[in-house]
């Protein structure tokens, strides 16, 4: 008896799922967990900070994903980050070791070393998204890759300003600005500002003092220290 081409398509088909489905199962499984989150304390020192930056840097960071440490060959997608400290200050003229390295966080292509392609997410933004206070502890990671760690969590660069500390002159002196002081105990009181004149449109200044009063017609100039002549208000005066 002959088998009709359609059963024999679909038993073939059930055949193969079957089969495919049993090999799946038996590759071992594993659940992949979003990265834990890292609680950054006002109070970490700078050897808690490369810590917690390696931590950051293998798990939310993702850059050993790309990045490898002390391994070289043609076959590195990004440089090898052994030693990076110790030629970060190199790479770009003009460059401190510190905002090089945050540059190559915070704008990735700005430069890119000779030899690799462009490609690094910008480290800041989705889809990794750290926090500035989470980079400052990678920053302090990556200065222990080939030299001492100096970031603290006070630390700036040209990317992040750190919040000023209590007691620290504000952002205007640091700029140049004129600071207003205090005066001290029996010092006199300083002057109020001048009240703005300027007339708006439609608007008389205000006298500051009596109208002056014009001689009569005809009359000879009044002595010096007489009293005034009588009569009106001097030819453009402002009447009262």
């Amino acid at each position: 008896m002959t088998i009709p081409h359609a059963p024999r398509i679909a038993v073939l088909v059930l055949a193969t799922t079957a089969f495919y489905g049993y090999v799946g199962q038996m590759v071992p499984q594993s659940e992949v967990q979003p990265p834990e989150e890292i609680a950054i304390r006002a109070d970490l020192t700078t050897p808690e900070m490369v810590e917690i930056g390696r931590e950051i840097s293998e798990g939310k960071g993702l850059c050993r994903t790309c990045h490898t440490i002390g391994q070289s060959g043609g076959a590195l997608r990004f440089p090898d980050l052994a030693g990076v400290a110790g030629r970060a200050g190199e790479r770009v003229p003009g460059l401190s070791a510190l905002d090089y390295l945050a540059q190559s966080l915070y704008e990735p292509d700005a430069f890119v070393v000779p030899g690799f392609n462009p490609g690094m997410p910008t480290i800041n933004r989705p889809p990794i998204g750290l926090t500035d206070q989470e980079i400052l502890t990678v920053l302090a990671y990556l200065e222990s890759l080939g030299g001492t760690p100096t970031v603290t969590l006070q630390t700036s660069h040209r990317y992040y300003a750190a919040p000023t500390a209590p007691g620290a002159a504000p952002p205007d002196a640091a700029a140049g600005a004129p600071v207003t002081t205090p005066a001290g105990p029996g010092a006199p009181p300083a002057a109020p500002a001048p009240a703005d004149q300027t007339p708006r449109p439609g608007e008389q200044l205000p006298l500051t003092g009596p109208p002056a009063r014009g001689a009569a017609p005809g009359a000879p100039p009044a002595a010096p220290g007489a009293a005034p002549a009588p009569g009106g208000p001097a030819r453009g005066a402002v009447p009262r």
